[in-house]
């Protein structure tokens, strides 16, 4: 991902859009929807809700110059009547933490390896709006999405991950066709090795 550089537009207005889509699709979670599946399938509803906020705190605390290599991607001690409340908190401080425009070209630590900030946030922006789609499937869609996002997460996400075929060391499976017309969502979800879950 050291290929997102410093050329690519500024993330952080795009970021803030999906951090508040984010936040709208949590808030019709139901709590009889949080042990169904999602597209991750290693992750019931909980469990990405878990790894929304915990991934939010990570890199909201990068952005303060911290080390988010020490923040646990998870949110295990959310209880399930306060996901709405826990990701509306740490929204507020991971956009207050990447306010500065020094930010964006400081270096910073991820898991990916040492980038600048702005690819970092590049980053993030992918991985939000991916996540977004895939608690979308998992709830039934009862939201549009903003395709805008997408096809900002989805030019992110070639750059990051410029080969379909991957490995296990990959947070992504390898890429999967998209059907002939599919949306920006849909194409997203192919390339990072996503399926819909079946309406059947």
């Amino acid at each position: 991902m050291n290929t997102l550089h410093t050329a690519q537009p500024d993330p952080r207005p795009v970021y803030a859009r999906a951090t508040a889509q984010a936040a709208a699709l949590i808030k019709t979670v139901r709590s009889e929807q949080l042990t169904g599946p999602t597209p991750c399938a290693e992750f019931d509803v909980r469990t990405l809700l878990s790894h929304v906020v915990g991934g939010t705190r990570r890199i909201a605390v990068v952005g303060e110059g911290g080390d988010g290599l020490a923040v646990r991607p998870f949110a295990d001690e959310v209880t399930d009547d306060a996901w709405t409340a826990a990701y509306d908190e740490i929204v507020v401080r991971v956009l207050a933490a990447w306010a500065d425009d020094a930010r964006l070209a400081a270096p910073v630590r991820v898991p990916w390896g040492e980038v600048p900030g702005r690819a970092a946030l590049s980053g993030y922006v992918m991985e939000l709006v991916a996540h977004t789609w895939d608690l979308s499937e998992a709830l039934g869609r009862p939201l549009e999405l903003d395709p805008e996002l997408a096809e900002f997460a989805l030019a992110a996400a070639h750059r990051a991950l410029p080969e379909a075929e991957r490995g296990a060391e990959f947070p992504f499976d390898s890429a999967r066709p998209a059907p002939e017309g599919a949306g920006a969502y849909e194409r997203l979800a192919a390339w990072l090795g996503r399926t819909p879950l079946s309406r059947a």
